[in-house]
């Protein structure tokens, strides 16, 4: 199978690392097409970058049309809602991924994010999901998504920290990585902390092979239907 895993910033470095880790968890007989867009913002922090990148998004996911499921990789499922009404293949948002894995292997989780501006719409997804009540807190490192990229150990410092905080004082049991410029950390922190640590693409990437597998695609009854 060939899944498109489409990073909506603009951000080729971010891209690199989404579609190392996409290829990492992939079967071998999947095709890993890592992608993004060609106009927007630089990053995706807060609802304007969100509505900013939506033309973009679409536009790549347009270029990809021989796919079998797409994974946006994006922790705000950005434009997930709109991608599902263009294409009749499965698309996940990294997000929904990683909250409903954690679900199952945890009775509450935690997420780390980047930007304090980014909570709210996090919030707001997880209520949208019926999944609030599973988030103990979502906790804002005020790490900009692209200060990720630098490797600045400072950076990590920042996310040990509120990782640290939360099991102390959220009582959680998982940990939910709120970007996908987290995605290389999964494992080093889950080995660390000695709790589960879930990064979207990892999870977006295997249930995506699920639903391809049962042979599922989007719905086009209703809400995700194009006329």
């Amino acid at each position: 199978m060939k899944i498109l895993v489409i990073n909506p910033n603009t951000t080729t470095s971010m891209t690199e690392k989404i579609g190392i880790a996409a290829k990492a968890v992939a079967r071998p007989d999947t095709e890993i097409v890592a992608t993004n867009s060609q106009d927007g913002p630089a990053s995706i922090q807060g609802y304007l970058d969100v509505a900013n990148c939506i033309p973009g998004l679409l536009a790549e996911v347009s270029r990809h049309q021989d796919v079998d499921a797409i994974v946006i990789a994006c922790f705000d499922d950005t434009g997930v809602d709109a991608v599902r009404s263009l294409v009749n293949v499965p698309v996940l948002g990294i997000g929904e991924a990683a909250y409903h894995a954690a679900t199952m292997i945890a009775n509450k989780f935690s997420v780390i994010t980047t930007l304090s501006r980014s909570v709210p719409g996090l919030e707001h997804n997880l209520m949208r999901y019926g999944l609030a009540q599973k988030c103990a807190r979502v906790r804002a490192t005020d790490i900009p998504v692209l200060k990720l990229e630098e490797g600045d150990p400072a950076t990590m410092f920042k996310i040990k920290s509120e990782i640290r905080d939360s099991i102390e004082q959220d009582n959680t049991e998982a940990i939910v990585l709120g970007c996908a410029g987290m995605a290389d950390l999964m494992a080093q922190l889950s080995e660390e902390f000695g709790l589960p640590v879930i990064d979207g693409v990892a999870a977006g990437v295997t249930f995506a092979e699920a639903l391809v597998n049962n042979r599922l695609g989007t719905s086009k009854i209703g809400a995700y239907s194009r006329h």
